[in-house]
């Protein structure tokens, strides 16, 4: 069942409101994925990058535009795998929005009297995106030196101003694997 966004609410796809299935879904996954896993309070930062990795990252390999509630089980190992530690997420999330962004603009040209509207799913995924780069999080520093640190508590420890994606795919990450 596609759940892609290019129809209006009634089917007519004649310009009204374009509802972003594919994007509200992933996110939907997303937020259950996290929530299951009771990894950071909901109404956290960290929650919101969490979920809008893992958005992403459900979003953007869902190249069949077919994901479906019984797909998401057979999707984990994929989703676990696309944010690994040692892959380059980062780079691959860049070239999905890119190969999406140029289907859409390719779509667009083709559409009769040239009458462009935007895919409302993948101008989600560009503002999730684009929040997971620009947005910096006040983290612990990982690579601080052992015993620098005055204190022994979760938040009396160095920190670093961290982008949201690179704490937001580790607990996705995590999440993925409690669940």
């Amino acid at each position: 069942m596609p759940h892609r966004g290019q129809e209006s609410t009634d089917g007519t796809g004649d310009g009204e409101l374009a509802v972003p299935m594919a994007w509200l879904y992933a996110e939907y996954i997303a937020d259950e994925l996290l929530r299951s896993g009771d990894l950071m309070p909901t109404t956290s930062f960290e929650f919101r990058a969490g979920r809008d990795a893992l958005a992403l990252t459900v979003f953007l390999s869902d190249t069949d535009c077919e994901l479906s509630g019984i797909r998401v089980i057979t999707q984990l190992e994929t989703w676990l795998s696309l944010t690994a530690y040692d892959q380059p997420w980062q780079e691959w999330v860049h070239q999905r929005l890119a190969d999406l962004t140029a289907d859409a603009a390719t779509a667009a040209s083709a559409t009769a009297a040239g009458r462009t509207t935007a895919d409302p799913d993948l101008e989600l995924a560009r503002s999730a995106w684009r929040w997971l780069r620009e947005t910096e999080l006040l983290a612990p520093d990982l690579n601080a030196v052992p015993g620098g640190a005055a204190g022994a508590g979760e938040d009396e420890g160095p920190k670093v101003w961290t982008p949201a994606w690179q704490l937001g795919l580790p607990l996705g990450h995590l999440a993925i694997h409690l669940f």
